[in-house]
């Protein structure tokens, strides 16, 4: 029988962790590992990338698809630097990711090829915890605590292991010794839960408020009933973050859409009319979208503390469990809804979706983008995933794809990173494969790495029990530098090399769908949802459609109503209920 080794050890420790797969590209400084995981009979299994960047966007699409944690593995040199953007993903955007990193040590110090230090190249990443394994008794307490760091904060971690240490045998039972410490895998999540205090005056500022309006980020996932049931008690309007998009039911009434650059003129009107705002699991970075300052009192929850108050002035904090502390409030606030601000509400988001379905019909040359999720929307299985790349995508996205409930959506939302859809959905797809995924991404990202990553498409989906993953790629051939959603005056744009995308997929052995006429779009996202495989919907869009992003919330109220009196008459209520609410010990 041979020798057990550190490689082994590591296998047992992800197994021990519940970790279905790991993703990487191979490298010498990792080969035992990669050997070990081989005989693992797939449990769990070893992914093979294109690229070290898409292996490490695949652990953050596996930890935000599915919540658990992800993996990647690299060797050192370049392969180690090109996990930084998909560690930075997670980072920025609060998920779990654990980094196992190679290193070969037997050159001279200083001089070994492909060397790089590694512990200051993930020191900024990876700062909650980088590690570098010295003995074979110190690697399961170190992959344990980086699952447990990892977890804790939410945040990628790292942990180096000389190849040397990767092949080192290890007896089977291990005397404990002193400067070795034991610890056991696990993630308990402890119940968070604000004062009593705090939850009364949030309470209190909610109750006097007229004109609530609430703003939902993805810290509010697992809440969705609590946040209708306080919206409808309060009267409230409710829009959300980018990241926020998939949490609620889209077609609720009240539900005013993505706020921000990306976003909608309701919600951006639902800012503008506000006078007390919550803030729900965000740390939505458009402010300028928000209420003037002054206008509004606000109550912010979030499970990290340190997230509150850092974009938006905030008067009551409430650092819990979204879940937990919504309902905690719902305990103490009245049922007194205000019936004219929730129907003034509800008349700006009729007004705005009439406008979205007018500008996916306006004519463009050859194809108006908007169209093309406009009727993806009307057509996205009940059930699946959602993965959206950087880019113009993003606006149509955000305010045309109408996510039914239960469809996971997921993107690059703080980092925005392009190249990051196609990884996030083979991750997806390889967390569900009885499941229908879905990834939009342009043409530019698509020549990034999407068109390598379709080979990783065409090994794995014979596995999968529902073969549909279907990959729209928006080809409008332009290169223009863009800053805030404007194209950059100065910019060197052009158009970019026309590539065959569809025409690519089919020599894979997939299915490729190009599609060039408007009349056309919903019929070619009909095959691509019928065919037996994998397709790529190539539409060939105009890339002088406008983006229009909303007006930021404004004073006047502009749009909300129909003469200049009555948007007067409510930013005087806005100033009186300022100067109420100062009146009021709230705390």
């Amino acid at each position: 029988m041979a020798e057990r080794t550190v490689a082994d050890l590591v296998v047992d420790r992800l197994r021990a962790w519940r970790v279905p797969r790991a993703f990487g590209c191979p490298g010498e400084a990792i080969t035992p590992l990669l050997r070990a995981l081989d005989g693992a009979g797939g449990d769990p299994e070893f992914v093979p990338a294109r690229h070290e960047e898409t292996a490490a966007f695949m652990a953050t699409g596996h930890a935000k698809f599915t919540g658990g944690i992800g993996v990647c593995l690299a060797t050192q040199g370049p392969s180690a630097v090109h996990l930084l953007n998909g560690l930075y993903d997670a980072k920025l955007d609060s998920k779990p990711v654990v980094a196992i990193v190679g290193e070969d040590i037997t050159g001279p110090l200083g001089g070994a090829h492909e060397e790089i230090g590694l512990s200051r190249l993930f020191g900024d990443v990876c700062n909650q915890f980088v590690r570098y394994g010295r003995a074979p008794g110190q690697v399961p307490v170190l992959l344990d605590q980086a699952f447990r760091t990892a977890a804790a904060t939410r945040s990628p971690t790292c942990v180096v292991l000389p190849r040397e240490l990767q092949l080192a045998g290890v007896p089977d039972l291990q005397e404990h010794r002193a400067g070795v410490l034991t610890a056991t895998p696990g993630e308990p999540l402890a119940r968070v839960l604000p004062h009593d205090a705090d939850l009364d005056a949030a309470a209190s500022l909610l109750t006097i408020g007229q004109r609530v309006a609430i703003l939902v980020g993805q810290g509010g996932r697992g809440a969705e009933d609590e946040i209708v049931a306080l919206a409808d008690r309060l009267g409230a309007g409710v829009a959300t973050s980018l990241l926020g998009k998939p949490v609620l039911d889209e077609r609720l009434p009240f539900h005013t859409g993505v706020l921000g650059e990306v976003g909608t003129t309701a919600a951006a009107q639902l800012m503008g009319g506000a006078d007390t705002l919550l803030l729900i699991g965000t740390n939505n970075p458009w402010t300028e979208w928000f209420p003037m300052p002054g206008q509004a009192r606000t109550v912010q929850i979030d499970i990290d503390g340190r997230r509150i108050g850092t974009h938006y002035p905030v008067d009551v904090p409430l650092v819990g469990d979204a879940g937990e502390t919504l309902r905690a409030l719902l305990s103490r606030v009245r049922d007194e809804p205000n019936r004219s601000w929730r129907a003034t509400v509800e008349g700006s988001v009729d007004r705005w979706r009439q406008e979205a379905a007018d500008r996916a019909g306006a004519a463009a040359e050859p194809v108006n983008p908007q169209l093309v999720l406009h009727e993806l929307s009307t057509r996205l299985p009940r059930r699946g995933a959602v993965a959206v790349d950087v880019g113009s995508v993003i606006y149509w996205y955000a305010r045309h794809l109408e996510l039914p409930p239960g469809v996971n959506a997921q993107l690059c939302g703080t980092l925005g990173s392009m190249g990051c859809a196609l990884p996030y959905a083979v991750a997806a797809k390889l967390a569900r494969p009885d499941e229908p995924v879905v990834a939009l991404l342009g043409d530019g990202a698509m020549q990034l790495n999407g068109l390598a990553e379709l080979i990783t498409v065409a090994h794995r989906w014979r596995e999968w029990t529902d073969p549909r993953l279907v990959v729209l790629v928006l080809n409008n051939r332009d290169q223009s530098g863009m800053a805030g959603g404007r194209h950059l005056p100065g910019a060197t744009g052009g158009r970019r090399p026309d590539v065959p995308y569809a025409g690519w997929a089919r020599l894979l052995g997939l299915h490729g769908v190009r599609v060039d006429r408007p009349e056309l779009v919903g019929a070619a996202w009909d095959e691509a949802f019928a065919a037996d495989r994998p397709c790529v919907l190539e539409a060939v869009v105009d890339p002088a459609v406008p983006l229009h992003p909303p007006e930021p919330a404004l004073a006047d109220l502009r749009g909300l109503f129909a003469d200049g009196d009555a948007a007067r008459r409510v930013r005087e209520q806005v100033l009186d209920a300022q100067v109420g609410v100062e009146a009021e010990d709230l705390v």
